[in-house]
């Protein structure tokens, strides 16, 4: 249990330091950065928003990626991750990832369509295709964590 509390403290430190650089690139990183490049093509200027708004949307989502496993961090030190409060945690990253990939398949259309080489297309599909993964193995983790606490709940009333 005690290797379990650190690891805990340990992400939970991480978790912060990842949620205050995140904000730093939402804030000012990623507009900064459309704005410049605006400057320098100005030929793709009518990207600068569009470009700004799903990135920042991105970060979003990762940001409540982070917010909700640090609830859930909560849940495993308090001995109560087995129970039906820690789903509705599970489902804000499930709905979050899904957000985030729907707008990445978004993108990655819209790309796909405009390329003039295969490369930024390419890399798209393959951060689309962890993206999806990552989907899928999150809704696996959901039910595993759906059937540990209804045993869990079912062995409770027994005894």
């Amino acid at each position: 249990m005690l290797t379990t509390q650190r690891a805990v403290t340990a992400l939970r430190l991480f978790l912060v330091v990842l949620f205050g650089v995140l904000v730093l690139f939402q804030v000012m990183s990623l507009p900064g950065q459309f704005r410049y490049m605006t400057e320098q093509s100005p030929q793709d200027a009518y990207l600068r928003w569009p470009a700004t708004v799903v990135t920042v949307f991105w970060v979003l989502c990762v940001e409540v990626v982070v917010v909700c496993t640090w609830r859930l961090l909560t849940f495993v030190r308090d001995d109560r991750i087995f129970s039906p409060a820690s789903l509705a945690w599970v489902d804000g990253i499930v709905w979050a990832v899904g957000a985030a990939w729907a707008t990445l398949v978004g993108v990655l259309l819209y790309v796909g369509l405009h390329a003039d080489d295969p490369g930024l297309p390419l890399l798209l599909f393959l951060v689309t295709t962890g993206v999806t993964v990552l989907g899928l193995l999150l809704l696996v983790m959901r039910a595993l964590l759906l059937q540990a606490t209804e045993l869990r709940t079912d062995l409770e009333t027994v005894i």
